[in-house]
């Protein structure tokens, strides 16, 4: 079980859905996600071990790979390819075999912001661990979070952006959220943001990787 999981896991790194998949080259031939996945859920092994031992894990490699820049955006979305697929199969294991919700957590790219690789991975980590996210999308204003906080309890927000440029819409939405009185917790990522520009704009939470951003909804939210 545990190798089954391991190559899994590597499957999700390299992006290959299936033993027919010409992605990687390296791989020509051999199982991929389907029929990994396969394999073991004849075993009777939990979607949720699936989840988090196998696709997370490759994940988590993709995330710190592409934040240390040995991973490169055409690589990441052969990966997400991978990831969205595995998890398309596993949802219909998820009646019987029931993935507990944790809670809701807005995602979105701020205001002027139209890049959505670091969102969607972070999307991903965060749902295949049980937390339900509501996807706003990329160019979201302050407005745009605020009327769907009214309309549902969320636990957390987080904004992404990958400019320079756009990175500084997001000290508008937290002062906007706040002076609406509205308390909940905001992370931010994105390749030009920091730990310190997150404290000089207020924000609750900063983390360089979508793991980091699951650690903290995990340890403080949950």
């Amino acid at each position: 079980m545990i190798d089954l999981l391991n190559q899994l896991a590597i499957c999700i790194e390299k992006g290959k859905i299936n033993s027919q998949s010409k992605i990687p080259a390296d791989m020509a031939g051999k199982d991929g996600v389907e029929e990994l996945i396969d394999k073991l859920l004849r075993l009777n092994i939990p979607s949720k071990t699936i989840i988090e031992d196998g696709l997370l894990k490759g994940m988590t490699v993709v995330g710190e790979k592409f934040r240390d820049g040995k991973l490169f955006i055409p690589n990441v979305l052969f990966s997400a390819k991978a990831m969205n697929h595995a998890m398309d199969i596993l949802k219909k294991q998820f009646p019987s075999d029931q993935l507990q919700i944790k809670g809701k957590v807005i995602l979105a790219t701020v205001k002027g912001d139209l890049h959505n690789i670091g969102k969607n991975l972070v999307k991903m980590i965060l749902e295949g661990n049980g937390w339900e996210v509501i996807d706003l999308g990329v160019d979201v204003d302050s407005e745009k979070i605020i009327q769907k906080l009214k309309e549902t309890d969320v636990k957390a927000i987080g904004l992404s952006a990958l400019l320079t440029t756009t990175m500084l819409n997001m000290k508008g939405i937290i002062e906007d959220l706040r002076n609406n009185g509205i308390k909940v917790p905001v992370a931010i990522g994105g390749a030009p943001v920091s730990k310190k520009f997150a404290e000089e704009i207020n924000a609750d939470f900063y983390s360089p990787d979508p793991s980091g951003f699951l650690d903290y909804l995990n340890n403080n939210l949950n």
